[in-house]
């Protein structure tokens, strides 16, 4: 003695009466936005997980830099 078909139906009729179309297309399209986010927060823990490599070419332009701007403020 499984649910039929029959009473889904009739259970998703009630459900629609009382809340209405409206309210249940705002709950699913919360509930995509909390998905949506969820996938961002950890694609960016990946990110700050993962090694960082340098570019050696670049960090040496950052230190003249930062050496010219000691001059500079001297």
């Amino acid at each position: 003695m499984g649910i039929s078909i029959w009473q889904i139906l009739i259970i998703a009729v009630v459900v629609v009466l009382l809340f209405g179309r409206g309210k249940i297309s705002d709950l699913m399209g919360d509930v995509a936005k909390g998905i949506k986010s969820f996938k961002k927060g950890m694609a960016e823990d990946d990110v700050a997980d993962s090694p960082k490599t340098i570019d050696h070419k670049s960090s040496e332009t950052a230190s003249s830099v930062n050496a010219e701007d000691q001059t500079k403020a001297s």
